[in-house]
């Protein structure tokens, strides 16, 4: 391959219908947050940018190589950072302030931890490391639609090495061909990383959604567009066609994918594939062409401000529903979807652009621009220190009245006060506070099996005495609610408490509804694990079993077959054991510590039918 032509190499240069499908892209996300229902497969915005990203990059980086037979590898990193790291810091400490003032304490510890993640740009490995672990988050975090820009950053640090190693290889075994053997480098790392990101999303989806490396391909995607300029569309109607097919292709992903679908995986083909088709259109077209409504001045200025919307959207949505009075109805969404855009062009105008020109950087050797990095992260790690400092007494103080309550409740607390217990001093009082109710969750985790794992864990509790009745906790998560009460119940009536219990995987004959086929096989093997436990044991007197009815309807396809399907689990299993089924608590459908902190029982009030599968 001959050394890449001035037309391959200009894809770095501004071209104004790519910006307007930076604005597609981040539309495609922030309507998808802020309307989930409305846009189910909006997050394949972020692959239109990855592939933006790739095709972009690769041309500036090529251009250089072409140039001068290397890459400055120090100032390509300094112009990254000055250009991402001011708005992305930024919006990190803002962050950890309302971390501090806003946000329940119960998501102290994770936020911070986010937040650090995400300053390090190691987000998206971070919250892979958590995917598996069914108890570990207590809800969204502030700082976790920082994965794809860690995703970025990590491709900005391998990328030019591997167009360099590629370079190299060429000039040292066919200098004639050394281009070829940066396609070639290029190439390699699309089918490997294709191949990687079907294999691992088939088996683990949860973590092959984060990871650089089922990602890699997406960029290379893009860097083969600007490598090959032959395949750019040159006539109009060419373009206008080939336009209309990649946006057709992004919007029908968009519209037709939903969070139910393994992804990245072979799927991502198609919002990919459809971006680099919009992205090898002829620029020059009239105005009503796909150019040309890309190019034109709505979707530029949205595209300008495009990384700083992305940064801005998602914490108003986080924290918006802790703030007393303010939920997240259509009026407040409209609201907090404006003030992103607000937000969005003010740190454009006062930290993005000023930080990418400030003389004092962009006239001094890159690492000038290192060490101000150095100190910033710095900054940040000081303010999160002072965050933790300031809530961690308090933290402290909500999880030692947990343990009080949960050790030694007050009288009349809980469920004794519909026998008409009275006790004067809890009235009004909300027990455990709100602030923290998300981490009021049962003791004894060990005793429930995470997703991906199918080892048959019991735990047994109670009574030792051999003629002791035997009692079996089976079930998901729903059942493993129950645990703290039936222990005591246990103690105080001399029960052997026993219990069998693995996150999401209900004790029915159906399937889990569920795309992760890992986690479909791990709940298959710990239920066949479970059935040879109960027949191989002597019978249990009882059995109390508890499900995520939802669930249970999903996987099964409707509330008769769902209790048709679980019955046989329990026929077949107990050996004429008591069964004791406990009804599914009410899924509310939004967080109930939201409501508790407004303070009147018409906040948290919602119908039976939004409650109950079988009202």
């Amino acid at each position: 391959m001959a050394r890449p032509s001035s037309t391959t190499l200009s894809s770095d240069h501004f071209v104004p219908h790519i910006q307007g499908l930076r604005a597609v892209a981040v539309l495609l996300v922030v309507v998808y947050h802020f309307w989930p229902g409305r846009l189910p497969g909006g997050y394949i915005g972020v692959d239109v940018f990855f592939v933006i990203s790739g095709f972009l990059i690769t041309g500036q980086l090529t251009r250089e190589l072409s140039a001068r037979a290397r890459i400055d590898l120090p100032s390509f990193w300094a112009k990254r950072i000055r250009r991402l790291i001011p708005a992305s810091l930024f919006v990190l400490a803002v962050s950890a302030v309302l971390t501090a003032f806003v946000m329940p304490l119960a998501y102290l510890h994770e936020s911070l931890w986010d937040i650090a993640a995400s300053a390090l740009y190691w987000q998206n490995w971070h919250l892979a490391a958590g995917s598996v672990n069914y108890l570990a988050s207590t809800g969204s975090t502030i700082a976790e639609h920082y994965w794809s820009l860690a995703v970025e950053e990590q491709f900005y640090v391998v990328w030019p090495l591997l167009l360099l190693a590629g370079f190299a290889l060429g000039a040292k075994f066919a200098a004639a061909k050394r281009w070829s053997f940066v396609v070639g480098t290029v190439v390699v790392v699309a089918i490997v990383s294709l191949a990687l990101s079907v294999w691992f999303t088939g088996i683990d989806p949860a973590r092959a959604y984060f990871v650089l490396f089922t990602r890699m391909w997406e960029f290379a995607a893009g860097a083969l567009l600007a490598l090959f300029p032959a395949l750019r569309f040159r006539g109009r109607w060419a373009s206008n066609i080939f336009g209309l097919v990649g946006l057709g292709l992004v919007f029908a992903s968009a519209i037709l994918l939903t969070g139910e679908v393994a992804f990245p995986g072979w799927i991502a083909l198609i919002p990919v594939v459809g971006t680099v088709l919009i992205l090898a259109l002829n620029p020059a077209q009239t105005r009503f062409s796909v150019t040309g409504v890309l190019s034109s001045r709505p979707f530029t200025f949205i595209g300008d401000i495009s990384y700083s919307l992305y940064l801005w959207h998602w914490p108003l949505i986080v924290v918006a529903p802790f703030i007393i009075g303010w939920g997240l109805g259509t009026v407040n969404r409209i609201i907090l979807f404006a003030a992103g855009f607000a937000l969005a062009w003010l740190t454009k105008k006062l930290i993005e652009d000023p930080f990418r020109r400030l003389p004092y950087l962009v006239s001094r050797k890159p690492r000038f621009t290192f060490g101000w990095m150095l100190v910033s992260l710095g900054l940040i790690g000081a303010l999160l220190a002072g965050v933790f400092a300031y809530a961690q007494p308090k933290y402290e103080v909500a999880a030692a009245e947990l343990v009080v309550v949960t050790d030694n409740p007050p009288e009349c607390f809980g469920a004794a006060v519909i026998s008409g217990c009275s006790n004067a001093a809890l009235d009004g009082v909300v027990i455990p506070s709100p602030e923290f109710g998300s981490a009021d969750r049962p003791a004894h985790e060990e005793c429930l099996v995470q997703l991906n794992e199918s080892d048959l864990v019991t735990c047994t509790f109670g009574s030792t005495a051999t003629n002791a009745p035997r009692v079996a906790l089976i079930g998901d998560s729903h059942a493993y609610q129950y645990i703290d009460a039936l222990i005591r119940q246990s103690e105080k009536n001399g029960w052997s408490l026993t219990t069998y219990l693995k996150g999401a995987c209900p004790w029915t004959m159906a399937d889990p509804d569920d795309n992760n086929p890992a986690f479909i096989e791990s709940c298959s093997t710990w239920r066949d694990n479970l059935a040879v436990e109960l027949a191989d044991i002597e019978p249990y007197d009882a059995i109390i079993t508890s499900a995520l009815s939802s669930g249970l309807v999903a996987a099964s396809g409707n509330i008769e077959q769902a209790s048709i399907d679980a019955a046989a689990a329990w026929t077949a299993q107990s050996r004429s054991a008591r069964i004791v089924v406990i009804a599914d608590n009410p899924a509310v459908g939004f967080d109930p510590n939201n409501c508790l902190r407004a303070g009147t029982p018409q906040s948290c009030e919602f119908s039976r039918a939004d409650g109950l599968v079988s009202p």
